[in-house]
């Protein structure tokens, strides 16, 4: 009989887990809804990470963008991940607006994504650095490291294409 629960626990916690580590992928549209950047059917995935108060997303948004025209028709789907907080009290917080007008000055054409002060994507991919590039391959998993910090002198858009060709 011991036995017997101590089964059905383990198991109740591994589904509990299972559900945990799908659920941190699903993120809130800025527009509503939600988006499962692990589960987009068959195509490369690329997550733009970036933050509307940090000078350097900007610069991440244009190579982002560059790449979206470049892929665009193909296999590839690209998201912008916010790490803004969205907690009022926090030093990092912008509001939905503040995304919004962010996004426009950037003339982000992408669907962009929250995820408050990093706590699912940052975490569950093991990136350290924002801004970064995030490629999960056709499977849904990450596809290599991922491509951090933004140096204004090297057009990151080189590694990142070669990473999405190789997946397509």
């Amino acid at each position: 009989m011991k036995t017997l629960k101590m089964f059905a626990l383990v198991s109740g916690l591994v589904a509990i887990a299972a559900f945990s580590a799908s659920a941190q992928t699903s993120l809130p549209k800025l527009d509503g809804g939600s988006v499962d950047i692990e589960a987009q059917d068959g195509k490369v995935v690329v997550v733009a990470i970036g933050a509307s108060w940090l000078p350097l997303s900007s610069k991440q948004a244009e190579y982002t963008n560059a790449l979206a025209k470049k892929y665009a028709g193909k296999n590839v789907v690209f998201y912008y991940v916010v790490t803004d907080s969205s907690n009022a009290k926090s030093k990092n917080y912008a509001s939905d607006e503040a995304v919004r007008k962010f996004a426009a000055a950037n003339k982000l054409g992408m669907t962009i994504l929250r995820d408050s002060d990093g706590a699912s994507v940052l975490k569950k991919f093991k990136v350290d650095q924002v801004p970064s590039f995030l490629i999960l391959d056709k499977s849904g998993n990450q596809a290599g490291e991922a491509f951090g910090g933004i140096d204004p002198k090297f057009d990151i858009t080189l590694p990142v294409s070669k990473k999405i060709d190789s997946l397509l």
